[in-house]
């Protein structure tokens, strides 16, 4: 079934079953290899799916969960490959939307959940987009409203020495070193394979090119003489030959609305999508690397 998180709906599946594990990849066109995952309700259950967890790990669900964090830490002997994509780490989230809290407590047990999307595209934020890219495919949509956050969770990597970010996401990078007191290495070369991870993700089907403010006018105007474009940007305006989307300069805000104005934009069957890239700065980073995957196939 689909169901609804803070961060954007989740395509779920028993964890603990092959074949629903099997569907999940089916039903989202999504590479075998491609880690899952998995929700659990608290953090009571982490040794269910984990072992040798660090002291970093329970400060940051203590600090963080129920919410927007994911952490990869060492799997336990009793977790599916298929979940882990054959690796021996795993990807452990306790959300806080009360409907998955709710489907989490009276499941019992871990629902492996990726977005409820076909692979590489953009993330579902109500379950009126679930409907429309996955139809039949889901046998159940629980309609939880639109998303809080908006963009997926922060993953964290707990399985080495020094602790990383592998995703960027609404819980920031300063947070995080708070809460860790070091920290957080750069250094992501030799790291898990993640979701969301890949050069070209969070895509419209309608190509993506991102502008730094100073080119944006010049660009939307050259493009819409002889395109049909649309317009993501940091401000509002009204062109009658342009569908031009104004999104906050708060990025909190911005990324709650990001997914839905893309595919909104998408359903116009534009050619080209121009995005102004919001400044270069660590409260706009998981918006920048989200931006940065969509613009991949353009």
């Amino acid at each position: 079934m689909a169901f609804p998180t803070e961060t954007v709906y989740g395509l779920g599946g028993d964890a603990r079953e092959r074949a629903a594990i099997d569907r999940i990849f089916i039903a989202k066109g999504r590479p075998a290899d491609h880690p899952l995952i998995v929700h659990i309700a608290s953090a009571a259950l982490l040794e269910d799916w984990a072992t040798d967890i660090p002291n970093a790990a329970l400060r940051l669900a203590d600090a963080f969960w129920p919410g927007p964090l994911t952490m990869i830490l060492r799997r336990n002997a009793k977790v599916l490959d298929a979940v882990t994509g054959g690796q021996d780490t795993i990807g452990l989230r306790v959300p806080s939307h009360p409907v998955a809290q709710a489907l989490l407590r009276a499941f019992g047990d871990g629902i492996a959940a990726p977005s409820a999307n076909r692979f590489g595209h953009v993330s579902p934020t109500t379950a009126a987009h679930v409907l429309a890219e996955l139809s039949d495919s889901v046998d159940l949509i629980l309609d939880g409203g639109a998303c809080e956050v908006g963009i997926e969770s922060t993953i964290v990597d707990l399985s080495s020495r020094h602790p990383r970010i592998l995703r960027p996401g609404h819980l920031g990078r300063d947070a995080v070193e708070t809460v860790l007191g070091v920290g957080l290495d750069d250094d992501v070369g030799d790291a898990p394979r993640v979701s969301g991870a890949l050069a070209s993700h969070y895509a419209p089907r309608t190509p993506v090119r991102l502008l730094e403010t100073s080119s944006l006018e010049r660009l939307w105007r050259e493009e819409s003489k002889v395109r049909r474009i649309g317009v993501i940007a940091l401000e509002t305006r009204d062109d009658r030959g342009v569908d031009w989307r104004g999104l906050s300069a708060d990025p909190t805000a911005y990324a709650k609305a990001l997914y839905a104005q893309l595919r909104a934009l998408d359903e116009r069957k534009l050619d080209l999508i121009l995005i102004e890239l919001p400044p270069p700065t660590r409260v706009w980073e998981a918006v920048r690397d989200r931006l940065t995957r969509a613009a991949g196939r353009g």
